[in-house]
C-alpha cells in the first residue's frame, strides 16, 4: 500500500500519513542510570497522532488499601467497582542488549555459591493459599477490653504497617500518550491469586505433549558445524512431521528426524539473514536472505530479499524485494521477518513492509514522512503488532501499534514511557511487550519491565518490573521479535528466576524456579515450578495451558524436558537425556543464551544461531544435536 489507513475510531488523527523510515540511526548511547520514580505525572511530548497542548487525561482514583491475603479483616464499607487494570492492592515498586552474548562456561558445571533464592522472601511465610489465623479481640493488659478510641489508634498503626509491607502498586492507561506510566511490582506477593490460582478456573492442562512409554532418551543424531571463513548467522529452525529444518551456508537444509541425513537442500543466492518464528498451517515459512554471496575481506552483504519456503518440499515459493523509505530507489534493508495470518511482515531501519503470503505481492512498503517515523519490526502469530520509532534523534519515542494484518490499519496504539529506545513483542494476543526503560536492566537482558496491554484499546493493564538480579528472561533489545525464556498463556506471564543456591547448600548446588505474573494485576501468583537442586529451568514454549521447559543438567547428569501445568505448576518428565560423559559433553556444548532449543513429539533439538571459523583442536563444534525418546 502507498498510504496507511487512518487510525482507529478511538484514536486521534494520524498526522504522519504512512509507514516510513528515517535515515538509519547512529548507535545509541551506553547504559544510563536508573530513573527515579516521580511523585506525579510529568508533561511529556505528544504521542503519535496526538495534538499539542491536549489537556491531561484524568487519572482514575486509587482503590482503597486492603490487608494481605490471609490476614484477619475488619468489616468495611461498600466500595465502588475498581477501574479496569487496577489491582486490589497497591504495592511499592521493587528496586540481556547486543546481538552477540558474552561467552558462558558450559552450563551445569559448578559455579560460586550465590545468594538465597531471588524474588522470594527469606523470612518464614504463611503456607500457599494464605492460611488465616483466628481473629483475636483486642484486649488491654489484665484481660480488659480496649477502649474504642485505642482500638482505632491500633487499627491505624496496623494499616500503615500493611501499606509499608505490601507496597504501592500503581497502574494507568497507556493509549493517551503519557510517558511515566504505571509502576508495577516484580516481587512476590504472598497469597496473591492471579487468573484462578491453584489451578482453578480451568488454568493449565490441555497440552498435546504426553510422556512416552519410555522417557529415557538416546542421542538421535549430530550435525557438525559447516566450515565458514567468518562469523555466520544461522538463526532459525523448524520441525515438520518428517524433518528438522535449519539454515546452512547460502542454503536451507532439512534433516531426517531419525537419522539426521539431509532430505533436501534449498540453495539461495546468499546467506539467510532473518527467519520467522511462525509457520503457516501448510508448513510455509517466510525468510530473509542476501542477494549475493559473501566475499572477503568483509564477508558482508545487505539483507534485502524476502522469500517464502515450503518446508514440506524444500521449494522457494516466491521471493521479492522492495524499495522505499530511507533506502529511496535502492532495495530496502530488513533485519527481521514474521508471519500473521496471510501477511508476511518485515522491518528494519529502512522501515517496514508487508506482503501477501500466497504470492508475495506488497501490501505496504516503507515510506518517508515528516515525523521521522518508521516500523522497526513486527511481532506476529495470533496478531500483528508493529514497534514504531518516531521523532528526531535527540527526542525519539516508541509506539506499539496493534495492526489489522491485511491492511496495516492501526487498531490501537500505546506510547512507551520516556527512556525506552526499543521494545520487544513477547506475545501479540494477549499483547505483552518488554523494554529496558532508561537502560536500567544493566545485565544485557534487554528487559527492565514487561507491559501488559489491551490490544483493542491500547490501554496499559499492568506494568511488571523484572529486576535483572531476579529474573532470567532475555530479549535482543534492537529486535522486535527476539525474546526467549518468557512465555504468555492462561492470562499469565511465565519467567524463570536467575540461578541461586539450592537447598543443600553444597558447592555447585545451583537451581531456579519458574514463576508467573497475572497479566491483569501485574502481581505474582502463589504457584511456582521448582527446577530441583542442581538443575536450571528454561521455558521453551506453551503447549495448550502447559509450559514445555528444559531442565539444564548438572555436571554429572543429562538434561530433561518437562511439561509444567500452567495452573498448578506441577512438572511431568517427558524426556531424560543420557548421563554418559560423551553425550553430556555434546549436550552442554551449547550456550543456553546463544542456542535454539526445541521439543516436539518426543524429540529434543539443540542448534546454534551463530557459527564461526573452527578453532584447531575443538571437537565439539556441533550445528545440531538431537535426542529422542527410547523405544
Amino acid at each position: 500500500m502507498t498510504q496507511p489507513p487512518p487510525p482507529p475510531p478511538n484514536q486521534p488523527p494520524d498526522p504522519q500519513g504512512g509507514f516510513g523510515a528515517p535515515t538509519p540511526q547512529q548507535p545509541e548511547p551506553g547504559y544510563g542510570y536508573p530513573q527515579q520514580q516521580q511523585q506525579q505525572q510529568q508533561p511529556t511530548e505528544p504521542g503519535y497522532g496526538y495534538p499539542q497542548g491536549a489537556p491531561p487525561v484524568p487519572q482514575p482514583p486509587v482503590p482503597p488499601q486492603q490487608p494481605p491475603y490471609g490476614y484477619p479483616t475488619q468489616p468495611q464499607q461498600p466500595q465502588q467497582p475498581q477501574q479496569y487494570g487496577y489491582p486490589a492492592q497497591p504495592q511499592q515498586p521493587q528496586p540481556y542488549g547486543g546481538y552477540q552474548q558474552p561467552q558462558q562456561p558450559p552450563y551445569g558445571y559448578p559455579t560460586q555459591p550465590q545468594q538465597p533464592p531471588y524474588g522470594y522472601p527469606t523470612q518464614p511465610q504463611q503456607p500457599y493459599g494464605g492460611y488465616q489465623q483466628p481473629a483475636l479481640t483486642p484486649s488491654a493488659p489484665g484481660g480488659g477490653k480496649l477502649s474504642a478510641q485505642l482500638q482505632i489508634v491500633i487499627a491505624a498503626v496496623v494499616a500503615v504497617a500493611v501499606i509499608i509491607g505490601v507496597g504501592i502498586w500503581y497502574a494507568g492507561s497507556g493509549g493517551d500518550g503519557k510517558d511515566d506510566e504505571a509502576k508495577g511490582t516484580g516481587g512476590t506477593t504472598q497469597g496473591a491469586t492471579g487468573g484462578g490460582g491453584n489451578g482453578a478456573g480451568g488454568i493449565g492442562g490441555g497440552g498435546k505433549e504426553k510422556p512416552p512409554a519410555n522417557t529415557q532418551a538416546k542421542m538421535a543424531f549430530q550435525v557438525p558445524q559447516p566450515k565458514v571463513p567468518d562469523v555466520t548467522d544461522v538463526s532459525g529452525s523448524w520441525i515438520t512431521d518428517k524433518a528438522y529444518v535449519k539454515p546452512g551456508v547460502n542454503s536451507i537444509v532439512a534433516y531426517d528426524l531419525d537419522k539426521g541425513t539431509p532430505l533436501w537442500t534449498l540453495p539461495l543466492t546468499g546467506q539467510v539473514c532473518g527467519a520467522s518464528r511462525h509457520v503457516s498451517a501448510d508448513n510455509k515459512v517466510p525468510i530473509l536472505f542476501e542477494a549475493t554471496k559473501r566475499v572477503a575481506p568483509r564477508y558482508y552483504q545487505q539483507c534485502t530479499e524476502i522469500g517464502l519456503v515450503d518446508l514440506n518440499t524444500g521449494k522457494l515459493v516466491w521471493s521479492t524485494s522492495i524499495t522505499g523509505g530511507s533506502a529511496g530507489d535502492q532495495k530496502a534493508r530488513f533485519s527481521e521477518v514474521t508471519l500473521s495470518g496471510t501477511t508476511v511482515a518485515a522491518g528494519g531501519t529502512d522501515g517496514g513492509a508487508a506482503f501477501d503470503l500466497a504470492n508475495g505481492n506488497p501490501r505496504w512498503k516503507p515510506q518517508v514522512n515528516d515525523e521521522n517515523c518508521y516500523d522497526m519490526g513486527y511481532g506476529g502469530g495470533a496478531g500483528l503488532v508493529a514497534v514504531r520509532k518516531c521523532g528526531p534523534y535527540s527526542s525519539q519515542y516508541v509506539l506499539v501499534q496493534n495492526l489489522n494484518p491485511t491492511t496495516g490499519a492501526p487498531v490501537s496504539q500505546y506510547k512507551m514511557p520516556t527512556g525506552v529506545k526499543y521494545a520487544s513483542v513477547v506475545s501479540t494476543k494477549p499483547l505483552v511487550v518488554a523494554a529496558d526503560v532508561g537502560e536500567t536492566a544493566g545485565d544485557g537482558s534487554g528487559i527492565s519491565d514487561f507491559f501488559s496491554l489491551d490490544e483493542k484499546t491500547g490501554k496499559l493493564k499492568a506494568k511488571i518490573t523484572a529486576d535483572a538480579d531476579q529474573y532470567a528472561a532475555r530479549c535482543r533489545s534492537t529486535r522486535v521479535e527476539a525474546c526467549s525464556q518468557a512465555l504468555v498463556g492462561n492470562g499469565r506471564l511465565y519467567v524463570p528466576t536467575e540461578e541461586h543456591e539450592g537447598s543443600s547448600g553444597e558447592y555447585g548446588d545451583e537451581t531456579n524456579e519458574v514463576i508467573a505474573f497475572d497479566l491483569t494485576t501485574g502481581r505474582t501468583v502463589p504457584e511456582k515450578a521448582d527446577a530441583g537442586d542442581k538443575y536450571t529451568l528454561v521455558p521453551l514454549r506453551m503447549d495448550g495451558g502447559n509450559l514445555i521447559a528444559y531442565k539444564a543438567p548438572p555436571y554429572d547428569k543429562g538434561g530433561q524436558i518437562v511439561s509444567i501445568d500452567g495452573g498448578t505448576m506441577k512438572s511431568t518428565v517427558l524426556l531424560e537425556n543420557p548421563a554418559d560423559k560423551s553425550v553430556r559433553d555434546a549436550e552442554t556444548s551449547f550456550s543456553l543464551n546463544g542456542a535454539e532449543l526445541a521439543y516436539e513429539g518426543g524429540r529434543f533439538f539443540l542448534s546454534e544461531t551463530l557459527v564461526s571459523k573452527a578453532r584447531e583442536g575443538d571437537d565439539r563444534n556441533y550445528l545440531i544435536v538431537s535426542f529422542a525418546a527410547g523405544h
